[in-house]
């Protein structure tokens, strides 16, 4: 079996990555609008950790470990984001603040949410993506922009750019985080953080399947 040159592989890892957080996106627009995408996170979550668990040199610790100082700095950025977000909700579409999509089922949301679908999310777009992609696009800003830029991408399944724009920005923050900090429990206690948040401003209407 041949082996690739560092250019190569490189190379070959570039095209891999807009295939799968890109064109694959696309095909399952395609094929699988309006349902749940729960399934595919929980399978792709799955496949993520196996991949990182057989990686030489990969810090397991990243999957579980947490600091608790790396609450205040997750907290005092959130809190900002949200006020400014209420304000701008509050100004621009003040029929849509504070407005759940189920009301009923906001409880359910609070506890499955954050396990179902945030840690498979940063599974596949901090940890896999960080590690796997590292050869291409390093370990600094850059890899946190291509973290970014997926995690933005893959919200086009919504049918809005709202969401799209939404996850861009939260996708840096994540990223970033994650960076940092180098803990994917983290990252998720921030993600969900802001995920509740839109629901909670009434934008959550945009993240859900039609």
């Amino acid at each position: 079996m041949a082996v690739l040159t560092t250019g190569s592989r490189r190379a070959y890892l570039a095209a891999e990555y807009g295939a799968v957080f890109f064109g694959a996106v696309v095909l399952y627009g395609l094929v699988a609008a309006g349902a749940s995408p729960i399934p595919v996170l929980l399978v792709l979550g799955a496949a993520a950790t196996t991949y990182l668990l057989r990686r030489p040199g990969f810090d397991r610790a990243r999957l579980w470990r947490f600091d608790a100082n790396d609450l205040p700095p997750v907290l005092l950025l959130w809190g900002v984001t949200a006020a400014v977000a209420t304000l701008t909700v509050a100004v621009l579409v003040p029929d849509a603040l504070f407005r759940l999509p189920d009301q009923q089922q906001w409880p359910l949301l609070m506890v499955i949410y954050p396990l179902l679908s945030v840690y498979p999310q940063e599974l596949v777009f901090r940890a896999f993506l960080f590690e796997r992609y590292a050869p291409v696009f390093g370990n600094g800003r850059l890899m946190v922009a291509a973290s970014a830029a997926a995690f933005g991408f893959v919200h086009v399944v919504y049918g809005h750019w709202l969401p799209v724009v939404l996850s861009a920005a939260g996708g840096w923050i994540f990223g970033e985080r994650y960076r940092r900090t180098g803990s994917l429990p983290a990252v998720s206690v921030e993600h969900s953080l802001y995920g509740l948040l839109m629901f909670v401003l009434g934008l959550g209407q945009f993240f859900l399947s039609r």
